[in-house]
């Protein structure tokens, strides 16, 4: 995008300053109000309270690209998460359907750490080295531009819900897999399926090196050199200082953290995963939870019943999920009423059509 353009759909309208919260409020109820069954706002788990509080429906990544899929009836999806996922929807939803995402500046660091040019690079790199045996995923943590080359390639999308279903559909596929852009969710999985460590290689797309020290012939997989800012802030030194203070309390921990900090923890799971848990857990039970910040606060709040803390304390909230505020929200809102066009997100057609394979190939495994 332009980056003139960038600045001019970014950039917040004075007027939303200076507003209350109150009245902010009292003109989002008033819009849906008035849009009906024409608006339909999705919100992930990692939204903050201001902004989920409106949202016509929560979920990960998985359940919101379902809800997405499902959905045929509203004008306007005006997705509270980050661009990736507005993405996924405009891809999954019917061509009159228009996509919107608050602030253009919600992205994700991760989906940002692997490029078209980058994966194009490898990939032709790892066919000279291993020939035709790997299949590509891709987390659904990925632009737009990844999901159609994982498509065209035979692959298929991923998320922290099915990742075990897919990497076990990966495998009858060709004897290798090639898993981008996070590491350590690919890690893993592949390592909760049998793999082990010493049959998975890194490739660092900055370097354009593999990184393994074994006999080629070994390699399962191959990690692309991602990560998710959050959750590699939590390390196993956190595990370490609960068993010590607190032996009573359960920890459990998304597996987008490093692999000790999975092998450490008590459980492990998407975010849907952890919410399940926390929700069946018995009154008085004890947790450290490992995973983004506006999450564990409001399961804080939601179950005042049970000890709940995050496994870091001093861990901020997502800084791009954090970029949707009740400002944002309601820019979006007013734009639409008056017509205008404001953050409309679009996949081109081509791109989409290879996208899709890969997204239908992850959403028959979650029916």
């Amino acid at each position: 995008m332009n980056p003139t353009l960038f600045d001019q759909l970014s950039k917040l309208p004075e007027r939303y300053k200076t507003m209350s919260t109150k009245e902010m409020e009292a003109r989002v109820r008033a819009i849906k109000q008035q849009l009906g069954e024409e608006l339909f706002i999705p919100g992930h788990h990692y939204q903050r309270d201001e902004v989920i509080q409106f949202a016509d429906a929560t979920g990960d990544s998985l359940q919101l690209a379902q809800i997405c899929a499902d959905n045929t009836s509203a004008k306007h999806i005006v997705f509270c998460g980050v661009h990736f996922m507005a993405e996924t929807a405009d891809m999954l939803t019917k061509d009159d359907q228009i996509v919107y995402l608050p602030d253009m500046r919600a992205g994700c660091s991760m989906a940002d750490m692997a490029t078209i040019e980058q994966t194009d690079i490898t990939w032709q790199y790892l066919q000279q080295l291993f020939g035709d045996t790997i299949v590509p995923l891709t987390y659904v943590n990925s632009t737009a531009s990844i999901k159609a080359f994982v498509g065209k390639h035979g692959g298929a999308c991923v998320t922290s819900s099915n990742a075990v279903k897919m990497v076990e559909w990966a495998f009858t596929q060709k004897p290798r897999l090639l898993f981008l852009p996070d590491q350590h969710l690919g890690r893993n999985t592949a390592f909760s399926l049998g793999v082990p460590l010493e049959h998975m290689a890194v490739w660092d797309p900055i370097r354009e090196k593999l990184e393994y020290d074994g006999e080629l012939e070994d390699v399962q997989v191959i990690l692309w050199k991602g990560h998710c800012s959050v959750h590699e802030g939590f390390n196993k030194w956190h595990i370490d200082d609960i068993r010590k203070n607190d032996p009573d309390m359960r920890v459990i921990v998304h597996p987008e953290c490093s692999h000790d900090v999975i092998q450490a923890a008590d459980d492990n799971g998407s975010t849907k995963y952890i919410i399940d848990t926390i929700e069946s857990a018995p009154t008085g039970s004890r947790w450290a939870i490992g995973t983004e910040m506006n999450l564990v606060k409001r399961l804080i709040t939601d179950h005042p019943d049970k000890h709940i803390i995050s496994l870091n304390t001093n861990m901020c909230p997502c800084l791009t999920m954090n970029r949707i505020d009740l400002q944002h929200l309601l820019w979006a809102l007013e734009t639409i009423v008056e017509g205008g066009r404001g953050n409309v997100i679009t996949v081109d057609a081509d791109t989409t059509a290879q996208s899709i394979h890969a997204l239908e190939r992850m959403l028959q495994f979650a029916k």
